[in-house]
């Protein structure tokens, strides 16, 4: 993309509702896809009708998510720091930022490909079931985790990408990606009849063919740029700042994750079919999460490239046009929720008494999406400003607040009070960090 010059001491970014859907809509796309995956993987092990195999495959996948979850830092940071390299102008910068991001990403994946037999050991000690669905599970995540390095490169890929603004590519890739997924699983774990191990193995397929074409498309372009000095891509220093910034973003999604266990925990002490009620609901903020990422991913992009330009305008403009659209995204997605919100329950599970325990509590996860718009949104502007220790303290406070809400209201109000306090840890999460964004900006644009 062509710059303007710079005007008034720092580079001007234009920031319009074009440039922000233009982000938006095709990461929303690509991030819907993903849940499409869990589906088709359970309908695959479903159709061999072995419930061990089945429960094998849903704590194999959790393991797993919880280690991705942590690690998909890795995209958050290089889309950022890439962001921030495209708004200076700084092409010799993005490519560091990625080769060190790859190197850090390459590292990681082997580490955990190695670590496999004692994850899934771990795993077992852990989730302690019956033997056939503890083996299921062991053979899950041994095969899985092969695919490590190819999946975290995947997240530096995209992350490059993003931060470059070039979501068609980043599309493509996770199109890519997804579909072969859904096609390899099908083939390997029905037609061929290796169950459990055809859906792991079908998976490892697709990330080394998605990790291979981004990285001939990548390389292809690189190798037409200027060479780029080994000092300046392993410089000691930026490398550090990188671990830093993932380590507060690993603690932010540790801190996360640690709301949902505890609500899920609190929950299955009102009754198995509270728990389960509850975990259909889920579905409702998860589907609402993967349809506001879109504009998340818009506000760090052009966070992070106002901040690398120096122009706060384009930095309000950008906060101010992601929170519009996030909003109005949120308000039709609640009145669309409320018209076919019981069909959807029923859609996601046949059980009578879940469906009678999930419908009372409907509306409280229908408004999970607009209690949690600030919180995507700024967390998406903050990853862009590089604001990690900001987005790592105010997890803190708002999951303090949020264990203290959920224990009193908890036992006062039953399940209401936990989804409303989950509405408070939302709500806590975006307007902290929207608060302390004033403070940020007086001392980052001070010159």
């Amino acid at each position: 993309m062509e710059q303007k010059a710079p005007i008034c001491g720092y580079r001007q970014v234009p920031v319009t509702n074009r440039q922000i859907l233009a982000i938006a809509i095709p990461m929303t796309v690509a991030y819907l896809t993903t849940p499409l995956v869990g589906l088709v993987d359970s309908i695959v092990i479903g159709r061999i009708g072995d419930a061990a195999l089945f429960g094998g495959l849903a704590a194999g996948a959790m393991v797993f998510d919880f280690i991705f979850v942590v690690f998909e830092t890795v995209r958050s940071v290089a889309s950022s720091l890439v962001a921030q390299a495209f708004g200076r102008g700084d092409s010799l910068e993005e490519r560091a930022v990625f080769l060190r991001a790859f190197v850090i990403a390459a590292i990681s994946g082997f580490a955990l490909a190695l670590l496999a037999p004692l994850i899934a050991s771990i795993s077992e000690w852990f989730i302690n079931a019956e033997p056939a669905l503890t083996a299921a599970m062991d053979l899950y995540i041994r095969i899985r985790l092969l695919s490590a390095p190819a999946a975290l490169i995947n997240y530096v890929i995209l992350g490059y990408l993003v931060g470059r603004a070039e979501v068609g590519i980043g599309l493509f890739l996770q199109l890519l990606l997804n579909g072969m997924n859904i096609a390899l699983t099908s083939f390997l774990g029905v037609y061929l009849g290796w169950g459990i191990a055809g859906v792991a193995w079908g998976t490892i397929c697709a990330e080394v063919a998605a990790m291979t074409v981004g990285m001939v498309i990548l390389f292809g372009r690189f190798s037409a740029m200027p060479k780029i000095s080994p000092q300046h891509t392993l410089n000691v220093a930026a490398i550090r700042s990188m671990v830093h910034l993932n380590g507060d973003i690993m603690i932010r999604s540790f801190a996360l994750m640690g709301a949902y266990i505890l609500f899920m925990r609190q929950s299955a002490q009102l009754g198995t079919a509270t728990l389960a009620a509850n975990a259909v609901l889920m579905h409702f903020l998860l589907f609402a999460e993967y349809f506001l990422s879109g504009f998340a991913t818009a506000a760090q992009q052009f966070a992070g490239r106002a901040i690398g330009a120096g122009d706060r305008p384009a930095f309000l403009r950008a906060v101010r046009l992601t929170a519009g659209w996030g909003f109005a995204l949120a308000g039709f997605m609640s009145v669309l929720l409320f018209a076919f919100g019981e069909q959807l329950v029923g859609t996601i599970t046949k059980a009578t008494d879940v469906r009678t325990e999930a419908v009372p509590y409907l509306s409280w996860a229908i408004f999970t999406a607009p209690s949690g718009v600030l919180a995507f949104q700024m967390n998406g502007v903050f990853l862009g400003a590089s604001w990690s220790r900001d987005i790592r303290n105010m997890m803190f406070l708002s999951f303090v607040t949020f264990v203290t809400a959920l224990f009193a209201l908890g036992q006062i109000f039953g399940n209401s009070g936990l989804w409303a306090a989950y509405h408070i840890f939302l709500l806590v999460r975006g307007t902290s960090l929207l608060l302390l964004m004033r403070r940020r900006l007086r001392t980052t644009f001070a010159k």
